[in-house]
């Protein structure tokens, strides 16, 4: 079910993680729509520097890692707005390092940020959307989350925990008219790969120097050559969170539907493979 008309028959947006990259992106594009937007990040200003002015803007401090955020936020955009219509849960980080050179801090910081920080969010936002009978939680994922790879294992536990969740959650909002949406991004072209965004963590095993070199190499050459265009996304999103029945996930990219359809096939081949052990599971009739 489509979110109830915003101000000015628009939607009130609240997007998470809007100081840089996708989050400004989403939040710029809902306001070209027509829609009232509450851009949060841990600097408001920073935020306000990256969306630009509107008066149907409203920036909000919040750190996803801490619950009180989540709520003063919600607070704040419920005292301006009124309601939320759509909750785009977009703030991340991702912690790049072999799973077992990677403290447990940088673990346990990976999970609190990608994973943890949305439920926070989530849940402040969930109880107006409840009173409304009517909203639409869109959650950012990753190409990780369909597949994890070397050198992103912490990174795609916390994609994979978010999937797990949202499909959990779908169910639990049907009722109330609430939509749940998980994006998939691919390579979009953004400052994932900057140090602020993708931390590195230090060597600490020798086996896996010359690996590491490698992938180190690789993710730190990606910035400003990543394939998708942000703005397009934001544009996509934006039209998905309009429609009557939204789709429950959307593969964003070329390279991220290659990722899915490769998952696809690797399941196919495995259930196939083991079809006649898997099934043989059943107790015997008596």
């Amino acid at each position: 079910m489509a979110p109830t008309p915003g101000p000015e028959d628009g939607q009130v947006w609240f997007v998470t993680g809007a100081t840089r990259g996708m989050g400004a992106a989403f939040a710029r594009a809902a306001l070209d729509a027509g829609h009232a937007v509450v851009a949060t990040g841990r600097d408001p200003d920073a935020v306000a520097d990256a969306v630009g002015e509107s008066e149907r803007l409203l920036t909000a401090e919040l750190d996803v890692t801490e619950p009180a955020d989540a709520e003063a936020a919600t607070a704040a955009a419920l005292e301006r707005f009124g309601r939320i219509d759509v909750l785009v849960n977009n703030a991340g980080v991702s912690h790049k390092g072999f799973f077992e050179e990677m403290t447990l801090e940088e673990i346990a910081h990976q999970l609190e940020v990608n994973f943890f920080g949305q439920l926070y969010v989530t849940r402040a936002v969930l109880p107006a959307m409840r009173e409304q009978r009517s909203g639409h939680v869109l959650t950012i994922s990753s190409g990780a989350g369909l597949s994890g790879f070397a050198f992103s294992s912490a990174y795609a536990a916390s994609k994979h925990a978010l999937e797990g969740w949202m499909d959990a959650l779908n169910d639990e909002l049907e009722p109330f008219d609430i939509d749940t949406t998980v994006v998939n991004p691919g390579m979009f072209r953004t400052t994932l790969s900057t140090e602020a965004s993708m931390p590195i963590t230090d060597p600490a095993i020798e086996d896996y120097d010359e690996r590491r070199a490698e992938q180190v190499e690789w993710w730190t050459s990606r910035d400003g050559q990543q394939p998708n265009d942000p703005a397009k996304l934001a544009d996509a999103l934006v039209e998905i969170a309009t429609e009557e029945d939204p789709p429950r996930r959307f593969v964003a990219g070329e390279d991220a539907i290659e990722i899915a359809e490769e998952r696809i096939a690797e399941l196919r081949d495995q259930i196939h493979a083991y079809r006649e052990l898997s099934t043989s599971m059943a107790f015997e009739d008596s």
